[in-house]
């Protein structure tokens, strides 16, 4: 229990912590006078959100294989995952940035926002695109250091780039009078900094690992192709869960700007949540693919029960934290008193997020840990698609109310068909170790 909290703690404050780079961007502008940059950077965060959250298999993938590695002892594996990683996650970047051209344009077009807007968002994009070497290579570092049972590192770099971030942005706006280009830079500039101290990390922390035989078998076919196929089946999943995300927004938004800003806010609530149970996500991807790797099956099954301890704890604070002082949060939310009392109708379903999308969080984070990639694709193909089946069946009829009804399923369903094939997996898990 208490190496499950020690895991988790640092990854929750990261997670915490992430969505300040955005939120600090958007407070700067917030005090532009001029509310197109606050829109243009309210579209420019979502796109490169988008575009980042598809490449999240660099952490994931990385993060498996390597506590398999770890757990086994082998350190010149260990080696050559963060190599491969890093590799894959340079030749995207240079994918993005050759191709930033007509991807800025595609993004744009499918968004389509006013020209004023549009203006300054290509002129953030065309900034901070740069950073994208940084970013999906701090995705191949992070996983590694989780698979290497590190977490404190990726929090050190994840503090560490909010500061550049609000000093850098606050500075060139301000003090150079910058404006969106400087909020840009501020943020291009943080990414490649918390980059360079991962780096400094690693290199403070396990460049012994370069005396180990990483070169031999660097390239080896079947390890490539393993490697290949868990982050595959985590790419694809990864577009079915944002396809529903971005779903959800967009038909929330059909419905009119009230319904689109309750189920903003509402939505809030789901994202604290997950931040913290990412954390034991990522807790129990460390712990449990060191053990399946070591073969440790009755260490493997204490930390399985005790994940879900951690799991029933959570549920029942952030149920009755809710509860009570939800209306609260709203209220910090917004000042607008429609979309509070709008809200009213629709926050039982935001009580029910906690207990209902648990097992998809615990279980996303042991099946990464076993790399058994391919149950984390069918649970999420599975889902989604019921997802916009019995949205598309209820909505003339339940209208909001089916949106949420959906999204709730699709959460439920995910950690239902996880748990069944997780227990036919156990059966045998262990039986070649």
């Amino acid at each position: 229990m208490k190496q499950i909290f020690r895991l988790a703690l640092p990854s929750i404050i990261s997670n915490i912590t992430v969505p300040l780079l955005g939120l600090v961007d958007l407070a700067i502008v917030g005090h532009m006078g001029n509310i197109v940059y606050i829109g243009a950077i309210a579209v420019g965060t979502m796109i490169f959100n988008v575009i980042y959250w598809l490449f999240g298999f660099l952490r994931m993938g990385t993060s498996g294989m390597t506590s398999q590695a770890f757990g086994q002892n082998d350190m010149a594996e260990v080696m050559r995952l963060l190599l491969r990683s890093l590799m894959i996650a340079m030749g995207i970047a240079l994918l993005l940035l050759v191709f930033q051209i007509p991807l800025r344009w595609l993004t744009l077009a499918i968004i389509h926002p006013s020209a004023q807007i549009l203006h300054e968002v290509s002129v953030y994009f065309s900034i901070c695109i740069w950073g994208a070497p940084a970013i999906l290579g701090m995705y191949g570092l992070t996983g590694w250091f989780i698979g290497m049972q590190n977490t404190r590192w990726p929090m050190y770099v994840a503090i560490f780039q909010n500061i550049v971030n609000i000093v850098m942005s606050l500075t060139l706006v301000y003090g150079f009078g910058m404006k969106i280009a400087g909020v840009g830079f501020g943020t291009l500039v943080a990414q490649w900094a918390g980059f360079l101290l991962a780096l400094y990390g690693w290199h403070h922390r396990y460049r012994y690992l370069k005396g180990y035989d990483w070169k031999t078998n660097l390239f080896h076919r079947l390890a490539m192709r393993r490697f290949f196929v868990v982050n595959r089946d985590i790419f694809i999943r990864t577009l079915f869960l944002v396809g529903v995300n971005l779903f959800f927004i967009s038909a929330g938004a059909s419905q009119g700007d009230v319904i689109l800003s309750v189920n903003t806010l509402l939505m809030t609530f789901f994202t604290i949540f997950s931040y913290v149970m990412d954390g034991f996500a990522y807790a129990g991807e460390a712990l449990s693919g060191k053990l399946y790797g070591a073969g440790q099956q009755e260490e493997f099954n204490r930390v399985y029960h005790g994940l879900f301890v951690w799991a029933g704890f959570m549920v029942l604070a952030f149920t009755v934290v809710y509860a009570v002082g939800g209306n609260g949060l709203l209220s910090i939310l917004t000042n607008e008193q429609r979309v509070i009392n709008a809200s009213q109708a629709y926050f039982w379903w935001a009580l029910l997020i906690p207990v209902i999308s648990v097992a998809a969080f615990i279980y996303d984070g042991i099946f990464i840990g076993i790399t058994a990639t391919r149950g984390m694709l069918v649970s999420s193909v599975i889902s989604a698609l019921v997802f916009f089946t019995l949205y598309l069946l209820l909505r003339n009829t339940l209208y909001n109310h089916a949106l949420w009804l959906s999204f709730l399923v699709y959460l439920g369903l995910r950690g239902i068909i996880q748990w069944r094939l997780f227990a036919k997996m156990k059966l045998n898990l262990f039986a070649t170790k």
